[in-house]
């Protein structure tokens, strides 16, 4: 994922180098674990939630409809 956003933001090398050296500094290193699992938790509901939003559209535009599941 860290190459993704990279790649996105066009940073590489030296520039990479020195955003992580800065997030190392604030953040710490006890505290980095902590913040990368709340990252990966995000991006997992943030998946979910796309998913389940493309799965309603694609069954509105078939004509179906949504199934309930609560």
């Amino acid at each position: 994922m860290l190459i993704t956003i990279a790649s996105i933001m066009n940073l590489m090398g030296p520039d990479m180098m020195v955003i992580l050296l800065i997030v190392l500094l604030l953040f710490g290193a006890k505290k980095l674990p902590e913040l990368a699992r709340g990252m990966g938790k995000a991006v997992k509901e943030f998946n979910s939630a796309r998913d389940e939003i493309e799965t309603e559209l694609t069954e509105s535009k078939s004509g179906k409809q949504p199934s309930q599941n609560s």
